[in-house]
């Protein structure tokens, strides 16, 4: 049985294919259209499903759409505010766009536009629109057949956990933007059934507030809230007052957000480019205390109320590392779990999930027969297709004899390469197979990196380190492959791998052995008998307002568009002359 997902609502449009239970592909679609977060220059990117993200999990499982049993799309327009109840999702809504466009984003933002695309969905796919995709999805006459579903938002973001957690039973935590109406679920998944327990409802949203604080400061809404985790750490919570006077936990496990009049409060936003002052760090560092407050808190509730030993997240706001480390610390779970594509780009893969899930259960298998301990679930392109393009190309490059041990002397030489190995991550982390690398020794390497991607100078940059070694550089670390837990530096190593300590004396770790990634490890390994140091510094393989590279074509351009001094790219290396 073979499950589309299919996420194209709010922004990172993404597909997963599953075959009973099993994640066979996953791709976002930015990473064949170039358009960051799939955000095009309409409200939403509902106007066009994530056609290449589908076609390549196709491929990767050597079938047609009409090979597909049932297509799932993670959202219910039956649960739209505007929908009446009992009302058929199937209706054929005009497509027309709204006449009074939405001025106040925590409300329900639904026009009848996007309604009507999201009813429309199936039928755009049928019919291949826009129409000269239909030749990708159907040929020899063989028409598609499948079943259409619609998994609310909310319940996609705690599938995605629950299903590919490493644990049977587990507490669920999801919190977000916005769902159809819910912003935050709280619920356990326990001998095979999933029980919700708590919901918080629009306009109160911790997503939306970070959201607009993160405009307030000068940047983009909605896509830059991690620039202002990491501006937290120059602050002081010099104004945690005013944000508890926004935010208010109700004891109950869920808590109010009144309307944070910013400018009201803080005066005039920063305009984006200007200079950024010590108000700026401390504003950021204020609310990031108070969402680490609120999320503890609901945390604890739901840990009364479960009495299970294990915590599992998703939704956009998971992607907060900072975050999850108090939660990891201080929350009364024994072990937290992040989904690694916590945010809208995961629900195409827990409405796959789910369905899968569901239909099997019908049959009496009620199996997890997939949990997610790695993310490479995206396009590979082997040897030979690498070297006839660098051929085609004309690139200078020759073949490596030994991948590792060569790369790790190119990284003790302080150079700064792009490392493009297997298949690409799912999820907005670099994990070592779409990276740029570097060695952590010297400090002065997180600038010179940050001006190679064209980045804020604030911007730290992370760390990768060999996981039987994780607990000799960073204090109390724990397995972490997925790069959504921050840990303290060892004060005696902060010296040693200054590149990747940031202001506050943290690091967000990934952790690699070898059954992840053999050759990611033997890098590592061969970059340790070299200097003593089992780390390097690991940030995504892009450059300022690009998606990380995909292609070897992706990989080549952004090489010779950027400072970047080699790249390893399959067995092949490139170097400047």
């Amino acid at each position: 049985m073979y499950t589309l997902g299919i996420n194209a609502v709010y922004h990172d449009s993404a597909a997963a294919l599953v075959r009973d239970g099993v994640v066979i592909a996953a791709a976002e679609d930015e990473r064949f259209t170039h358009v960051k977060h799939a955000k095009r220059p309409v409200p939403f990117s509902t106007w066009q499903l994530p056609f290449d993200a589908i076609n390549y999990c196709l491929k990767e499982a050597g079938i047609e759409l009409a090979d597909v049993d049932q297509v799932v799309y993670s959202y219910d327009p039956a649960l739209f505010s505007g929908v009446p109840k009992g009302m058929k999702v199937s209706i054929a809504l005009p497509f027309m766009p709204s006449e009074s466009p939405v001025t106040n984003p925590s409300e329900n933002p639904w026009d009848p536009l996007f309604l009507s695309y999201i009813v429309n969905a199936k039928w755009q796919l049928l019919d291949g629109a826009p129409h000269h995709l239909k030749k990708r999805f159907v040929s020899g006459g063989r028409k598609p057949d499948f079943a259409w579903h619609y998994v609310d938002h909310h319940l996609s973001h705690e599938a995605s956990a629950f299903l590919a957690a490493p644990f049977r039973d587990t507490a669920v935590l999801t919190m977000d933007g916005r769902g159809e109406g819910v912003t935050t679920s709280l619920g356990q998944f326990v001998d095979g059934e999933y029980k919700r327990l708590k919901q918080v409802e629009l306009p109160h949203s911790l997503g939306l507030l970070y959201e607009a604080l993160t405009g307030y400061l000068g940047f983009l809404h909605s896509s830059d809230e991690y620039k202002v985790m990491a501006l937290a750490s120059f602050g002081k919570p010099v104004y945690v007052d005013q944000f508890r006077e926004i935010v208010k936990y109700r004891r109950d496990g869920s808590y109010t957000v009144d309307a944070p009049r910013l400018v009201e409060r803080f005066g005039p936003p920063r305009e984006r480019g200007s200079e950024l002052t010590q108000k700026h760090y401390d504003i950021a560092h204020s609310l990031q205390v108070v969402l680490e407050e609120t999320a503890l808190e609901m945390t604890k509730w739901l840990h009364e109320k479960t009495g299970l030993p294990n915590l599992a997240m998703a939704g956009g706001v998971a992607l907060n590392c900072v975050m999850n480390a108090r939660l990891r610390d201080r929350s009364p779970f024994r072990e937290v779990w992040v989904q690694p594509a916590a945010g809208d780009a995961g629900t195409a893969l827990g409405a796959a999930l789910w369905t899968d899930y569901e239909e099997r259960a019908k049959q009496g298998d009620r199996s997890r027969k997939w949990q997610m301990d790695h993310a490479y679930l995206g396009p590979s392109f082997d040897n030979a297709e690498i070297e006839a393009f660098l051929k085609w190309t004309h690139a200078p490059y020759r073949k490596l004899t030994n991948i590792a041990e060569e790369t790790a002397d190119i990284l003790a030489q302080n150079k700064v390469i792009g490392w493009y190995q297997g298949r690409t991550e799912f999820g907005p982390r670099a994990l070592g197979a779409r990276s740029i690398l570097a060695s952590p020794v010297e400090a002065s390497i997180q600038a010179r990196l940050n001006e190679i991607k064209d980045r804020e100078d604030f911007r730290p940059v992370a760390p990768v380190v060999m996981e039987e070694h994780a607990q000799d550089w960073f204090v109390d670390a724990r397995v972490a492959p997925f790069m959504l837990f921050v840990f303290d530096v060892k004060k005696e190593m902060k010296a040693r791998i200054s590149a990747v300590t940031h202001i506050d004396g943290t690091a967000r770790v990934q952790t690699v052995n070898r059954l992840q990634h053999p050759l990611y490890y033997d890098l590592l390994n061969a970059f340790k008998q070299r200097t003593g140091v089992p780390v390097l510094v690991n940030t995504s393989f892009n450059t300022r307002g690009e998606p990380m590279v995909n292609s070897p074509h992706d990989a080549l351009e952004s090489f010779w568009t950027s400072p970047l001094d080699a790249l390893v790219i399959g067995s092949f290396l490139v170097e400047k002359r």
